[in-house]
């Protein structure tokens, strides 16, 4: 497994040195930067998956280098702050944030910290990426990796090809298909009768409409082929 990369942004050497040898002890590749624009510079270069940031250096305060790099990045940043830097804290949290730790720190608590912070994003990702490949229009959903269809949280049988069609038209909402480009993207071959398509078609609205003959979600445009309707 690829060990996950940490960036300490810290004017004291020291504090920095520290930290590193503790991090890598426990697996992490690390980063050093000792002011905010070093540190942005080694973001923009390398992969990273946290961020430890003071607040207090020259050059650029970790205030301003976490507002620049939340322009860009959404992985998690741990502050670290003097008792006398309250305000900054607070402020550091608004900016984007995700905790912060008061100097003087011990490397148990620190790790704690990006244990737990780089835990919560990973399980972010993963929704994210499950989020890919979920459609849903409305009370209408379609999963592709379990290959089911919902209506309002009521399972929908359909048939692969019927699926299929679903899946074509969901995937671009608004979009409207003529039959024979439907039948080319469903089948993978030159559309010859696309009479089959209005079959399909009837028979996906008996199962998502709650009325056929008035449809929500699967509409034809008359004389340029059918879409899925975009639900407010």
């Amino acid at each position: 497994m690829e060990a996950n990369h940490v960036l300490i942004v810290e004017d004291d050497k020291e504090i920095r040195e520290g930290v590193e040898i503790y991090l890598r002890s426990q697996g992490y590749e690390v980063y050093q930067a000792a002011d905010g624009v070093e540190g942005l510079e080694i973001i923009n270069r390398e992969v990273i998956h946290l961020a430890i940031v003071d607040i207090m250096m020259p050059r650029m305060d970790g205030i301003t280098m976490t507002m620049q790099l939340r322009k860009d990045y959404d992985f998690p940043v741990i502050m670290l702050s003097a008792k006398s830097e309250e305000m900054d804290k607070i402020m550091g949290l608004n900016i984007g944030a995700d905790d912060y730790v008061t100097k003087p720190f011990t490397p148990m608590e620190l790790l704690a910290r990006v244990n737990s912070q780089l835990r919560r994003y990973k399980m972010f990702l993963n929704k994210l990426e499950q989020k890919e490949n979920v459609h849903v229009i409305g009370g209408l959903e379609i999963n592709e990796d379990t290959v089911e269809v919902t209506v309002d949280g009521k399972p929908v049988k359909l048939t692969p090809m019927e699926y299929k069609i679903l899946l074509l038209l969901m995937k671009n909402p608004g979009r409207v298909f003529s039959a024979e480009e439907i039948y080319e993207r469903v089948w993978n071959e030159r559309a010859v009768n696309t009479d089959t398509i209005m079959v399909h078609v009837r028979n996906i609205r008996e199962k998502i409409e709650i009325n056929p003959k008035d449809p929500k979600y699967l509409k034809v445009v008359w004389g340029v082929g059918y879409k899925i309707e975009k639900q407010p």
